[in-house]
């Protein structure tokens, strides 16, 4: 829902076609300008607070009918600036957002226009086309032309198929050449004063983007093009025999996907980038109050082996164990449970499911304990049985995770919509696994929650807090993220070993608690057993009660790839939460952002004496706060804080 407040017209002039060939405007608190300069190409260059950091960039389309930036004619443009605030149906960060914006419509001719809108932290643009009948999309110039020589952090795909779960690395700009590994988006420019966070939005019918180095200082944008041809490849992806020419055909008339620039001079910025949320479509689904956002447990982590004396029966992929987790989610608090691979006689059958475990039955006794069902497939099952999400509702099934689409062409990115869309009808809530970075869909069909495109906790060993300390900032940037937190079987690297179902993770037990406060998602999960969190019931209690939507928050410290401490508010509650890389941090936050004259109850979750080197020791303490305290964050080598504050 968005609530105007103020929309004030600044200047509307049509002019003929020759009448001006430069245009700058600047966000309303002037600190950011975007000068347009119209020659052979489209050429833009980008200011934040006294700095040039793009010059002579450049953008156009080419397609089929009309070359779009070439020898640019201006017919008319149109500013004004937005004053407004962003209601998001599901507040990962804030329950409003302030949305100002300057814009400028670039009407030009050949029927097209090029939108901009510039904020006083950053910047977007699209081209907007009005041309009759369907058009192919040959390619699209999107190029950054830096200033300097910068570092940029990035994740490097091997090719176009990708599940986006690299680590990742860094680049100097000026030595990215256009035969080395391609990157996905999003990604940092990482400048001395400054850094801007490059992404893109309102991905729909349209592939993904990716960017390249040119060895001249520049990044360039890549599309994969469409595939026309496929061939079997086992019953999780299909192999691309063939492809065409071009990278869309779609509608000629038709608004594009905003490619945008988020800009800070705080590296505390960066988390708390709320640029897709303003540029974020409006939901097609008119009442979307059946969504339910919140917990679910996980059994693939843990390998469904929960055991102890309440464990009366045979673990494993039967009915006994899920109504187990059932139990365990109901005693909790939780939403959900999610059911992995196994519950289905067969992968390429979403209709039959596995015999030891009566999922009818499993359903009813959930639905009698107000915990919902989701069930894992295929992208490739999904695509085959068209008729599966109403046979679904049909079950009392409450949502799906789909998996391995590990594509970005606009085939598959038309895949997701149409999922979305059909999950929608029928109620059903989407996990995308094995998925590219959120890109506008969730808010299209709030009903998807959540998306990987992440190295998260299933690498077990091969994630790290080193290249986890890059997510705040990144990643969630982009939006809500399944990482698959709450690991108890918590190690040091030098130590580490892991085998399901005594999965661990790499980082303190400290570190685990504060992700569920650092990290964002709309369906977040308990992915350990839970006999092991029966076992520490005081981080049950805390990973259980976190929420997953917060109505306010705010970064007390940050260093970009290497710690962040957030703090976010729901209702009266202040959770905190701390992480770190590899590297020890003694960080002092203030508590300026308590309510004045109130004392809250402080319960924390600090790493122990001997963390660094067992990492599941830790220590659990209370005390009392207020307003304008200093709170001393010590976090040994891969650890973390965690705390609630209650008034």
């Amino acid at each position: 829902m968005r609530i105007s407040f103020a929309i004030s017209l600044l200047c509307l002039l049509f002019t003929t076609a020759h009448a001006q060939k430069k245009l700058s405007v600047t966000s309303p608190d002037g600190q950011v300008r975007l000068n347009v300069s119209l020659s052979d190409k489209v050429y833009y260059d980008v200011e934040s607070h006294g700095e040039t950091l793009v010059k002579n960039g450049h953008l156009g389309m080419m397609l089929d009918k009309a070359n779009l930036g070439a020898n640019p004619v201006l017919k008319g443009k149109k500013v004004k600036t937005v004053n407004e605030t962003v209601t998001p149906i599901f507040s990962l960060k804030s329950a409003n957002i302030d949305n100002r914006y300057t814009s400028l419509l670039m009407n030009m001719k050949g029927g097209y226009a090029i939108e901009w809108r510039v904020y006083d932290d950053g910047l977007a643009y699209r081209f907007v086309t009005s041309i009759k009948g369907d058009v192919k999309v040959l390619s699209e110039d999107f190029c950054i032309q830096l200033t300097q020589d910068t570092r940029l952090v990035l994740q490097q795909p091997g090719g176009f198929k990708t599940s986006c779960e690299e680590e990742y690395t860094n680049v100097q700009s000026a030595a990215w050449k256009a035969e080395d590994r391609m990157s996905e988006l999003p990604l940092v420019i990482a400048g001395a004063k400054q850094k801007v966070f490059v992404s893109e939005f309102d991905l729909f019918d349209y592939p993904g983007m990716f960017m390249k180095g040119n060895a001249d200082n520049s990044l360039s944008a890549v599309h994969p093009k469409v595939p026309v041809e496929f061939g079997d490849d086992g019953d999780r992806s299909v192999k691309i025999l063939k492809e065409a020419d071009y990278i869309a055909e779609t509608n000629g008339t038709r608004s594009f996907p905003w490619r945008f620039m988020h800009i800070t001079q705080d590296d505390k910025q960066m988390a708390v980038n709320t640029m897709p949320m303003r540029l974020a479509p409006a939901s097609v689904i008119d009442d979307p109050s059946w969504i339910k956002v919140g917990k679910t447990t996980w059994e693939w982590w843990n390998g469904s082996i929960p055991y102890g004396p309440d464990v009366n029966f045979v673990s494993g992929l039967n009915l006994d164990t899920y109504k187990y987790f059932v139990d365990f989610a109901a005693a909790n608090g939780l939403q959900y449970i999610l059911m992995d691979e196994g519950w289905a006689k067969s992968t390429r059958d979403p209709f039959t499911p596995n015999p030891d475990i009566d999922l009818h039955e499993l359903i009813r006794y959930a639905k009698s304990k107000n915990v919902g069902v989701i069930l894992w497939l295929t992208w490739l099952t999904a695509e085959k049985h068209p008729t599966m999400f109403e046979t679904f509702e049909k079950w009392g099934v409450a949502g799906v995770k789909i998996d391995f689409m590990d594509r970005q062409d606009q085939w598959m990115v038309r895949f997701y919509e149409r999922t979305a869309k059909a999950a929608a009808k029928h109620h059903i809530i989407v996990d995308f696994h094995g998925a590219y970075h959120p890109s506008g869909l969730e808010y299209k069909y709030p009903n998807v929650l959540t998306f990987e495109g992440v190295r998260g906790m299933e690498y077990m060993g091969g994630c790290t807090p080193r290249n986890s300390a890059f997510y705040p900032a990144i990643r969630n940037a982009a939006g809500p993220m399944d990482y698959t937190p709450g690991a108890m079987l918590s190690m040091q690297p030098e130590c580490y070993s892991s085998r399901r179902p005594n999965s661990a993770s790499i980082g303190t037990r400290a570190y685990q608690l504060a992700l569920y406060v650092v990290f964002e998602s709309n369906l977040q999960m308990m992915s350990d057993n839970p006999t092991l969190y029966n076992m520490y019931p005081d981080c049950r209690d805390y990973i259980a009660g976190c929420p997953v939507n917060w109505d306010e928050t705010r970064v007390l410290a940050a260093e970009f790839g290497q710690y962040t401490v957030v703090a976010r508010r729901k209702g009266s509650k202040w959770y905190i939460g701390g992480i770190t890389n590899e590297t020890a941090r003694d960080i002092t936050v203030m508590l300026d952002f308590l309510t004045e004259g109130k004392s809250y109850k402080t319960t924390s979750f600090t790493d122990a004496v001997n963390s660094a080197k067992q990492a599941m020791d830790y220590r659990k303490k209370e005390g009392q706060t207020k307003k304008g305290d200093a709170l001393s964050i010590h976090m040994v080598r891969n650890g973390g804080f965690a705390a609630v504050l209650e008034p």
